[in-house]
């Protein structure tokens, strides 16, 4: 997590936090709720909606005092993610990879200690996993975060266990950090990541690292599985699928195996 700065300008901070509580729930929130959830009082969330509503970044549902993101939000994070190389020269590979698994793939870069979805091909399955590109998640119980870490130097890793440490979120999240760093060596090593229900009960994540022309890890991209699924024969044939199309999206963007 970033150190908070010495001159905050409170109103802004506010405001930001609005979006953001906003932006991550699933329902429309009221003056009332929102109040609640920041400890703020009343007027100033009404004012800070306003504000937000003028500039488009807020809109109003039906009248009935509760708020939704407005469209500048969506207008401004496509402008940042459509200028990505990354994801131009990915998304038609997970698309394929989707086609070939029926399941839903993730594209994730690392950012602030944190795994952020910059893109997602969703599957068509009833039973599948529900996420959304701006989602972040938590590095060390994710396949993308593992991936991540596991090619990423130890300064990184070392700082993100300082700073977030491996908070436990079902009865498979590895919380230990020996345990942790010595999965991570494994993971290096097999070349690709998998998440065994250690984010989210009933979901397999199988993940493989993406590299720049330099050879340094740029991203990931994962297939999200339910467990009634998945077998053995099929996560052998995703594991041969990651490390191929780990291969194939690696040398689009340049890289060359040594």
């Amino acid at each position: 997590m970033k150190e908070k700065p010495k001159h905050l300008v409170k109103s802004v901070n506010k405001a930001l936090n609005i979006l953001e509580v906003v932006s991550n729930s699933k329902e429309p929130l009221g003056v009332t709720e929102l109040s609640k959830k920041m400890d703020l009082n009343k007027s100033t969330v009404y004012r800070l909606l306003n504000t937000l509503q003028y500039r488009g970044y807020i809109t109003q549902v039906n009248k009935n005092d509760k708020y939704t993101t407005g469209l500048k939000l969506f207008e401004l994070g496509s402008l940042v993610i459509n200028d990505l190389d990354l994801r131009k020269t990915s998304v038609s590979y997970l698309e394929e990879l989707m086609e070939l698994t029926g399941e839903t793939v993730h594209l994730g870069i690392l950012d602030d200690g944190e795994v952020i979805y910059i893109e997602k091909v969703e599957s068509s399955e009833t039973i599948r996993m529900h996420s959304k590109i701006g989602k972040r998640v938590y590095a060390h119980n994710t396949s993308l975060g593992k991936i991540l870490l596991a090619f990423s130097d130890k300064e990184v890793v070392e700082n993100i266990l300082n700073k977030i440490g491996l908070p436990k979120t079902t009865e498979n999240t590895i919380v230990k950090q020996d345990k942790f760093k010595e999965h991570l060596r494994q993971v290096k090593k097999q070349g690709y990541a998998i998440d065994n229900e250690e984010s989210e009960k009933g979901i397999i994540c199988i993940a493989g690292p993406i590299f720049d022309h330099k050879g340094e890890i740029n991203a990931a991209f994962s297939i999200s599985v339910p467990n009634i699924r998945l077998n053995n024969d099929i996560t052998k044939k995703y594991g041969d699928l990651i490390l191929e199309y780990s291969r194939k999206i690696s040398e689009a963007l340049g890289y060359q195996a040594g």
